[in-house]
């Protein structure tokens, strides 16, 4: 799957709007492009993360936010797929600055909205079946 001009959605990105729609969307999702959403959200908050890599994050969070994608969200299975792939392609990017905190702090939200064997998909975060 060839990436989309992800970086041309940044100015979509807000944290309130990223927090209101990866709650509408959780279930329907599925944990991992969840968690892989929560890991860079917060890895956007830390200090020890470079503003070339905070603005690869802005980009995908924005692509994710934004009605104007690829494969638009409305349609069943599918229309999260290029969502997730931008996700996984940033997460890849920046995975050094991800730190354990971090993702303990993504796995502890996703419990909100999934049980222990949905968050399972989660410790495949970069297996490549979506």
């Amino acid at each position: 799957m060839e990436l989309p001009d992800f970086m041309s959605h940044a100015s979509y990105f807000s944290a309130n709007d990223f927090l209101d729609k990866i709650s509408r969307v959780a279930k329907r999702a599925g944990a991992k492009l969840v968690y892989a959403a929560l890991i860079l959200f917060y890895t956007l908050q830390s200090k020890q993360v470079s503003k070339t890599d905070k603005a690869l994050i802005i980009g995908a969070l924005g692509y994710m936010i934004s009605p104007l994608d690829v494969i638009p969200d409305a349609y069943p299975i599918v229309g999260l797929s290029d969502d997730m792939a931008v996700l996984i392609y940033v997460l890849r990017k920046v995975w050094t600055n991800v730190d354990p905190d971090i993702q303990l702090k993504a796995k502890e939200k996703l419990t909100r909205w999934f049980d222990e064997d949905e968050m399972e998909e989660t410790n495949h975060l970069f297996d490549s079946d979506d």
